[in-house]
């Protein structure tokens, strides 16, 4: 099974997974935009020239101090340079082209450049845009591991290129950069990534450059560490360069870039890049709604396809941080000499549970199972599986072991083409001292701000941690809740293990969210050392006991136990009255706390009761669904769309945290109507219904993972006030719960919804 995941992105070895009957026109790709939230953006966030998980993700920056507020920034108007890594606390490799009459010395202190929107054109897999102050025409595209640049450079004026080898850039200062030219057109050099606050370890990037014309010059600095390249005076012909990376060796990047693009047809590469992201986004083709609707949903599933990048070679070198020094490991290959996954960058799997872990399982499980294979790499080069790593090293960002339920939820939907012992061994070390549980968000050097051992102990992680303070987000009565259902979650696995006496262990320690549920005042509360409650409490103050989010938003975080939850409340009907409630509020402020995840804790966003820009609350629509009120789900999650994610502008999006890729996923899930409250971890699991917001569309299911060929969902009667669900069949017959096992669907049909004004 693994052997097929390698085909989605080796260019020379590009074979499509599955072919479609009929593409439609236009292509999904073509539907892209790549300009939404532009303005809002960070320095991961924005992509362009780019693939699926590319190591290179080639745009213009427009700001260059610091991981917030960086990179491209719509409304910005001026270019600092073209970087080619914009990934999870990594940076590298920037350059700008030139053009001058005079000496280029004075360019290396004063480079940047205006430039307007009118002379831009983005594309997915492109990016093209005129520098004011050059004259300069630069295009932009890449496979996975190489950039591409096209510049066609003014005539009567001297030509060049500037790297830069020094200073911030974006989250890392790039230090000890070099530069030297091995040929008349060709440089190798590297840049290394300082350690951060987040990402405690240097790393390295290695690049190889060659152009189409002769170098004929090379510019210096005393002071600054950056150089141009020179081609002399240009007679109106277009100079092209390719940057292959790699972050182990410099012949790695090298056989990168002779792999990957050993032509010059610039146009092909961009032909390329745009067919390898249509394969992946026409697995899904929708019908119905408006045009913008559509644009919105494909550039969702494209975001979900990216953010988390690539660091292993065409030949499956890896940079490995994960001990005391650096070393270059070696993925496992197949009989062919080629990879059998790749090697990831990853921001955090918190709150993947709801979003990646169910889309990619059932759209890209050949994506998912490469993930997995990736994480029991870095368990067996450093004793723990990640939460999200950069450049080979341990991050320990946000909290708990939120890798638990994605390997739980694929192994129980068949998906199994990783070492599962050894994957088991790895998730059961995460949830006792010394894992994952034991550690707060980046806690590099000790294991006690998780405080597992008082969770395991008191039933309760006390808030604040009688132990002092290790890391960030030491929230107790937000981290029990976290460890409870990744607790479920493990125990579900043990059991299709076998492993009895680790699923009683689990199971008993999944029920500790009742040791945070304070009954008189009916929210969630944190408890200090003593078992005392948090006095004075309000539930709706952000950061006070609970992850990114506030009491009334972390309530109904039990995603394995809402019927549980909802007799602590005083059963489904009054649980039903208070979430409506919630809702009803937040509506108010557009079920989001802002525009940004850098305001949600204003004074008046933090108070919002649900808050779908940040992960603590992506499940609350669909929780209706377990209280018996589907239509309550229906109605919401068609709201929350239209206010949170239904924007096509470069001023609007996500409306804060979109963290790679898991805000549209969720997008994606919510606007076919599926759902999965515990990521999809019980055994044949379900996906539960809410609201579609097409009138049609169909999933091709992956040939070498599941049975069926498609799985449509027909909407009939669809409309924007249509919100709720009259009738509902699966391959003509009724359905009753409120969704599809798992089995059943990937087996293939049509799922029918009659939809309607009424509940």
């Amino acid at each position: 099974m693994q052997t097929s995941i390698f085909r989605i992105y080796f260019l020379l070895c590009l074979l499509p997974l599955f072919s479609f009957q009929v593409k439609p026109d236009p292509q999904p790709v073509d539907l892209v935009y790549p300009m939404l939230d532009a303005a809002n953006s960070r320095w991961f966030y924005f992509s362009s020239a780019t693939r699926p998980f590319g190591m290179v993700n080639l745009s213009p920056d427009h700001e260059i101090d610091g991981a917030w507020n960086s990179g491209y920034r719509y409304d910005a108007d001026t270019i600092k340079g073209f970087s080619h890594i914009h990934a999870w606390q990594l940076s590298g490799v920037s350059v700008m082209p030139v053009s001058y009459t005079e000496a280029p010395e004075k360019l290396i202190a004063d480079y940047y450049t205006s430039y307007s929107h009118e002379k831009e054109t983005v594309k997915a897999g492109y990016h093209k845009v005129f520098l004011d102050r050059y004259e300069i025409d630069a295009e932009l595209t890449a496979s996975h591991r190489v950039g591409m640049h096209r510049y066609r450079f003014p005539t009567g004026k001297q030509s060049g290129v500037l790297f830069h080898l020094g200073g911030i850039l974006g989250p890392s200062s790039m230090v000890d950069g070099q530069l030297k030219q091995t040929g008349k057109r060709k440089l190798e050099g590297q840049i290394t990534n300082s350690p951060t606050s987040r990402r405690p370890k240097p790393i390295t990037v290695r690049f190889q450059v060659v152009f189409d014309h002769d170098i004929k010059s090379w510019t210096a600095h005393d002071s600054l560490p950056h150089i141009i390249v020179g081609f002399g005076e240009n007679q109106g012909n277009p100079i092209q360069m390719k940057v292959g990376l790699s972050y182990t060796h410099p012949d790695n990047a090298l056989e990168n870039l002779l792999t990957e693009i050993p032509h010059w047809d610039f146009d092909q590469v961009v032909a390329d890049t745009r067919e390898v992201w249509n394969e992946l986004l026409a697995r899904i083709q929708i019908e119905g709604n408006t045009e913008t609707q559509q644009k919105r949903f494909y550039t969702d599933l494209w975001k979900a396809l990216q953010g988390r990048r690539t660091i292993s070679d065409v030949n499956g070198a890896y940079p490995d941080l994960t001990g005391n020094t650096f070393r270059i490991g070696q993925l496992p290959l197949d009989d062919k000499g080629k990879p059998l996954f790749r090697h990831f960058n990853s921001d955090s799997f918190w709150g993947a549970q709801w979003t990646i872990a169910v889309l990619w399982a059932l759209v890209y499980p050949d994506i998912a199972e490469e993930f997995a294979n990736s994480f029991v790499q870095y368990y067996r080069d450093g004793g723990l599986i990640p939460r999200g790593p950069s450049g080979g090293n341990y991050t320990y960002v946000m909290t708990g072991a939120s890798s638990t339920p994605f390997f739980v939820g694929l192994y129980q939907k068949g998906i199994r083409g990783f070492d599962i012992a050894t994957a088991y061994e790895g998730l059961k070390k995460n949830h006792l001292p010394g894992g994952m549980m034991s550690k707060s968000g980046y806690e590099h050097q000790t294991a006690k701000g998780g405080n597992v051992e008082d969770y395991m102990s008191k039933g309760y992680v006390p808030y604040p941690n009688p132990r002092g303070r290790f890391g960030g987000h030491e929230q107790g009565a937000g981290q029990t809740l976290e460890y409870s259902y990744q607790d479920w979650t493990l125990a579900q696995l043990s059991r299709a293990l076998g492993k009895r006496a680790d699923e009683a262990l689990f199971l008993k320690r999944s029920q500790n969210y009742k040791n945070v549920y304070d009954a008189q005042s009916g929210w969630m509360r944190p408890k200090d050392e003593k078992g005392q409650w948090m006095e004075p409490y309000d539930p709706y103050d952000y950061g006070k006991g609970f992850v990114e989010a506030n009491g009334a938003q972390f309530t109904w975080f039990v995603p394995h136990d809402i019927p549980g939850l909802a007799r602590l409340m005083g059963g489904k009907e009054k649980a039903a009255v208070k979430l409506n409630r919630q809702f009803e509020e937040a509506e108010k402020l557009g079920f989001t706390s802002g525009t940004s995840h850098a305001v949600e804790t204003h004074p008046e966003y933090r108070r919002i009761p649900v808050n779908y820009g940040n992960q603590p609350s992506m499940q609350m629509a669909y929780v209706f669904n377990y209280l018996d009120r589907p239509d309550l789900t229906q109605y919401w999650t068609r709201k929350v769309l239209d206010k949170a994610f239904s924007a096509l502008t470069p001023h609007l999006g996500y409306n804060g945290d979109e963290d790679q890729g898991l805000m549209g996923s969720l997008a994606v899930l919510m606007k076919l109507g599926l759902f999965q409250m515990n990521a999809g971890t019980e055994e044949n699991p379900i996906y539960e219904l809410g609201s579609p917001i097409f009138d049609k569309a169909v999933i091709h299911l992956h040939p070498d993972y599941y049975s069926g060929d498609t799985f449509t969902i027909q909407a009939e009667n669809n409309r924007p006030d249509h919100f709720y669900i009259q009738g509902k069949t699966f391959n003509g017959n009724e359905i009753k719960d409120i969704g599809i096992r798992h089995d059943a669907l990937v087996s293939g049909g049509i799922l029918k919804l009659e939809m309607g004004s009424k509940p």
